[in-house]
């Protein structure tokens, strides 16, 4: 879903050049604020945390060019607190993240 457009991979390889271990510590540093920020935001119960929790991720896809998660952000920031339904993407895109073999 998110990895497809490649837009992720290539900016890990433009910053990690031919270092392996490298890559692999930009996407589990990504991963981790990703899961924090999600963390942050499922706790959220008024307007004002939900955004700023919303937007955090919204700065972080920006960071690695993450298209479709800026969209989820978002559509978070203009969702109600607690939106089960954008809680679950995030959670699948963090679970794809977390599951994807690194180079």
């Amino acid at each position: 879903m998110v990895q497809e457009d490649g837009a992720f991979d290539s900016t890990l390889a433009a910053a990690a050049g031919d270092d392996p271990a490298l890559h692999a510590e930009l996407r589990a540093a990504f991963a981790e604020s990703l899961a924090g920020h999600i963390d942050l935001l499922s706790r959220a119960r008024c307007d004002g945390n939900w955004v700023v929790a919303a937007q955090r991720i919204k700065g972080l896809a920006a960071s690695f060019h993450v298209l479709p998660l800026m969209d989820l952000a978002d559509a978070a920031v203009s969702s109600a607190p607690g939106e089960p339904g954008i809680l679950r993407k995030l959670n699948a895109i963090l679970v794809e993240f977390t599951s994807s073999p690194a180079d």
